[in-house]
């Protein structure tokens, strides 16, 4: 069942990359970080913020401007979060770029939690787009982990595998 679960996950985020396979990948990428969210309730994961409140979240630059959105989490072998995939605010198309967790912090601002970095919007433009990276997508599916690379984020020969926990 699980492997049935996760291969469907798998084919489903992969189908996405035809004629619009960014906008598509992107779009399936987001969504299956919130399904995880919801299956993983309210306990912290990382920076003291549950998954929903750390998608939910803003990057927000120096002069207290949003530089950027939370679009899924980065998670290693074993499952724990050590980076998040950021959309770059005002980019056309739409940029990606992974952040580590290192510098930084969670800012209240009015009913939201946010995060705050010491970087601009240029430095975090200036980062290598996710897709383009070497480095693969962690997106977590919720009994396991699913990897893409980049091939299949832009709709090439894409590969796709679980780690289970």
């Amino acid at each position: 069942m699980k492997t049935m679960v996760l291969a469907l996950a798998a084919a489903t985020l992969v189908a996405g990359c035809g004629n619009n396979g960014r906008d598509a990948a992107a779009e399936r990428m987001e969504d299956a970080a919130e399904a995880n969210a919801a299956a993983a309730g309210p306990t912290p994961v990382a920076l003291g913020l549950s998954e929903a409140q750390l998608l939910d979240a803003d990057l927000i630059g120096p002069n207290n401007v949003e530089i950027g959105e939370v679009q899924s989490l980065v998670r290693n072998a074993s499952g724990a979060v050590e980076g998040l995939i950021v959309e770059v605010e005002d980019t056309n198309p739409d940029r990606y770029v992974q952040i580590p967790l290192t510098g930084l912090n969670v800012v209240q601002r009015g009913d939201d939690r946010d995060l705050s970095t010491t970087m601009t919007r240029d430095q975090l433009a200036a980062l290598h787009d996710v897709e383009a990276g070497q480095r693969n997508l962690h997106v977590a599916v919720g009994i396991g982990v699913l990897h893409l690379d980049d091939q299949a984020l832009h709709g090439a020969r894409g590969v796709a595998h679980q780690t289970l926990h």
